[in-house]
């Protein structure tokens, strides 16, 4: 279950990554409540996920989450450049999370 609570996590974390910039610097108010509202759950199922993770797996894994997402949707959304450089370093973040999902002992 913690797992599930961290991948749940990180995809809120993307979600206010991508929410601060439909903001536009706090003055658009819905997105506001948005980003806030995704900002507080993703903490919220962070810490649910810390109960039985240990805490520098479980925050590399939510920053990286975060990180790849976000990259893609920057590409996809804002059409932000898709270098093979940038693919390339996304793609070790990926590899990243897969192996500390194995080598972790819960």
């Amino acid at each position: 279950m913690a797992w599930g609570y961290l991948v749940i996590a990180g995809l809120l974390e993307i979600g206010w990554a991508i929410g601060l910039k439909y903001t536009q610097g706090f003055t658009k108010l819905d997105a506001t409540i948005s980003t806030v509202a995704c900002m507080i759950l993703s903490l919220a199922f962070l810490s649910m996920a810390l109960r039985t993770l240990p805490v520098g797996t479980a925050y590399a894994i939510w920053t990286s989450i975060s990180a790849v997402g976000t990259a893609v949707l920057g590409i996809v959304l804002f059409r932000e450049p898709a270098s093979w450089g940038r693919l390339a370093c996304t793609s070790l973040l990926v590899a990243g999370v897969v192996g500390l999902r194995f080598v972790s002992s819960h």
